[in-house]
């Protein structure tokens, strides 16, 4: 592969792990090419980069996620509050620093920080923030093509605090007509939100069609805040998840 533009093979072709292609920096222009083909970086200890895309994927549609009572709740009586894009940088490296057992965190190197850093400058890579305060205490980051946003990893300092920053996202998520979340691989964490399992052949059909919506650019601004988001998410929404066919 080359340092900087890659042509990857196309998802059919993973292994049975989901591998598509190994090697490759994480550079801005290869991550988004990378996923705009539902290709994602999982950095393994010892091994060059691993560009994954597996069967079957895990996904969360915004206007099917749930929450549970206790976290509906939590949503009304919480103080913390949420932001987007204020502190992508703190987001990314206390997802790097927390070790948790089945995400993919504890393997977010330097050359994935600043790769996906650079992409937060171009508009394309988000944080969603938990704060008490001034105390950043949770969060998640991840990408965003067209109507789809590709979760990465989150972390918390305080108990739900990732939670009600993943939650607060999906409300806004249903406010501004995305149609999907990547969660990428199972997690109960995510399975809690309503995220399910599709074949990969559903997920790149839906992917090819959302990704030719236009891309909400820029830094984000929140609409809904903690207390609103348990009401959007119960009130739903309709969105066309019918493949677009040539």
């Amino acid at each position: 592969m080359g340092a900087r533009r890659v042509v990857f093979p196309h998802p059919s072709t993973a292994s049975p792990e989901g591998i598509v292609a190994v090697g490759a920096a994480p550079h801005p222009a290869v991550l988004k090419d990378a996923y705009r083909q539902g290709i994602f970086p999982w950095p393994h200890q010892g091994m060059p980069l691993l560009w994954f895309s597996p069967d079957p994927r895990f996904v969360v549609v915004p206007t099917e996620a749930h929450l549970h009572r206790s976290l509906k709740k939590e949503l009304k009586r919480t103080t913390l509050e949420v932001r987007a894009d204020t502190a992508f940088r703190a987001v990314i490296e206390g997802c790097a620093e927390r070790r948790r057992k089945g995400q993919r965190g504890t393997w977010i190197t330097e050359d994935m920080i600043e790769g996906y850093c650079a992409l937060h400058d171009e508009g394309l890579a988000h944080s969603i923030e938990a704060w008490r305060g001034d105390k950043l205490v949770g969060g998640l980051y991840g990408v965003s093509f067209g109507t789809v946003f590709f979760g990465e990893s989150m972390f918390q300092l305080e108990p739900d605090a990732s939670k009600i920053a993943f939650a607060t996202l999906l409300a806004n998520l249903v406010a501004w007509g995305f149609s999907l979340v990547d969660c990428q691989s199972h997690t109960e964490h995510l399975e809690r939100f309503g995220a399910v399992h599709w074949p990969r052949e559903r997920f790149l059909e839906l992917l090819a069609k959302e990704v030719r919506a236009p891309t909400r650019e820029g830094r984000w601004l929140l609409e809904l805040g903690p207390k609103e988001a348990a009401a959007r998410l119960e009130a739903g929404g309709q969105v066309d998840l019918t493949p677009r066919r040539k």
